[in-house]
C-alpha cells in the first residue's frame, strides 16, 4: 500500500496527521493524492456542499497595510470608499441571497476593529437579518474584544471570520500594522464568547508550501470549522501586484493536504477561484466542499445560479438550500 493510502486509511479511522506526515504529502502523486482527499471528504460529509455569500458593509480606507489588499489606505487602487452600510440597506441584501438558495450570510467590514457604536448597529442589523430570514449570519469585522463578541452572540451572531492569511514565519512580509497573534486572539475571542469561528489564507502571497502546511496546523489548534482557501488575485497598485499566481495544480495540492490534515472543517474556495481557470471544479474533487459565490469584496466571483449548477454537477448536495 502506498503512502497515500497508507495514510488516508487512517484518518478514516480517526487518526490525525503530524506535521513530518503533511510535508510528506508534497512529493507524491497528485491525483492519487487528490482522489485520496475526495474520499476522506466523502466519509466526514458524504455530498454535503456549503454555500455562503458575503456583503462588503463597509469598504476601503483602512488603516491595515496588508500587502494584497485593493481596501488598504497605503495604497491607490480605486477600491470603492463608504461607511458601514445602513441596515435596511445589508437587510434588503441579505433577503436577495436567501431567496437565491445561500443558505450562510456574512457582514464583511473593512478597517482593524469596529468601535462600540459600530457593533451595536451591526447588532440590530443581525436581529432584524434573523427575523425577517432563516439565514445563518457571519461576521468578518477583524480584531474585537471579548465583551464586543458577548453582544453579537446575544444578538444572534453563529460565526466568526478572520483569515490567518498566511503562517507566522511569514506574516510580518505580508503585513506589520497587526501580528499573527493578534488575529489568534480575536479568533480565540469569539471562541469563549460562544461563537463557531472561521479562518483560512490566501495562497500565493510568497509563502512556502510548508507555511501552508504550519498555517493549517494552527487552524486545527484552534478548532476551525470553516477554512476558506483563497488564491491570490494580483491587484494593481498593492504591492503584490506581480506575483505570479498559483497554478491550478499547486493549489489542488494544497488544498488536498488541508483535507489530509483536518478532515472535519468545510474547505471554502474563496476569492480567487477564476484565476485557476477552471472556477475550482478541479478542487472540488481534492477535497473542498464549500465556497463563497457571487461577489467577493472587491473582484467578481461565480454568480450563484451557474455555482448551484455546477456543485449538482459535480455530485454535491448544496447544504440548505431549497429550489
Amino acid at each position: 500500500m502506498s503512502f497515500v493510502q497508507d495514510l488516508k486509511e487512517k484518518i478514516l479511522s480517526g487518526y490525525e496527521i503530524n506535521r513530518d506526515e503533511a510535508i510528506q504529502l508534497l512529493n507524491e502523486d497528485l491525483q492519487e493524492l487528490c482522489n485520496a482527499a475526495d474520499e476522506i471528504r466523502k466519509k466526514f460529509f458524504g455530498n454535503d456542499f456549503d454555500f455562503c455569500a458575503i456583503v462588503n458593509a463597509r469598504s476601503g480606507r483602512c488603516s491595515e497595510n496588508c500587502k494584497y489588499c485593493a481596501q488598504s489606505s497605503y495604497y491607490h487602487t480605486g477600491a470603492p470608499e463608504y461607511k458601514l452600510m445602513p441596515e435596511e440597506e445589508i437587510v434588503a441584501d441579505a433577503k436577495q441571497k436567501e431567496a437565491a438558495g445561500i443558505p450562510r450570510y456574512s457582514i464583511v467590514t473593512s478597517g482593524r476593529t469596529l468601535s462600540n457604536a459600530d457593533v451595536e448597529q451591526i447588532c440590530s442589523t443581525i436581529r432584524h437579518i434573523k427575523k425577517e430570514t432563516k439565514l445563518s449570519v457571519c461576521l468578518s469585522a477583524g480584531l474585537l474584544k471579548r465583551e464586543q463578541f458577548d453582544k453579537l452572540k446575544e444578538a444572534g451572531l453563529t460565526r466568526f471570520h478572520n483569515n490567518l492569511e498566511t503562517y507566522r514565519r511569514h506574516f510580518a512580509d505580508v503585513c506589520t500594522t497587526h501580528t499573527y497573534d493578534d488575529k489568534i486572539g480575536a479568533l480565540e475571542n469569539a471562541l469563549a464568547a460562544g461563537l463557531e469561528i472561521c479562518s483560512g489564507g490566501i495562497m500565493g502571497l510568497g509563502e512556502t508550501m510548508e507555511d501552508r502546511i504550519d498555517m493549517c496546523l494552527d487552524l486545527r489548534k484552534l478548532g476551525v470549522k470553516s477554512t476558506p482557501m483563497n488564491v491570490l488575485s494580483a491587484i494593481p497598485g498593492t504591492p503584490f501586484e506581480n506575483l505570479t499566481p498559483l497554478t491550478n495544480d499547486e493549489f489542488c495540492r494544497i488544498v488536498a493536504i488541508y483535507r489530509f490534515i483536518n478532515p472535519h472543517a468545510y474547505l471554502r474556495l474563496a476569492g480567487g477561484r477564476k484565476v485557476l481557470g477552471d472556477n475550482g471544479v478541479k478542487a472540488f474533487k481534492s477535497g473542498a466542499n464549500a465556497t463563497i459565490t457571487d461577489d467577493m469584496l472587491t473582484t467578481t466571483s461565480m454568480q450563484s445560479e451557474s455555482d448551484f449548477k455546477m456543485i449538482k454537477e459535480l455530485g454535491f448536495c448544496p447544504h440548505g438550500f431549497v429550489e
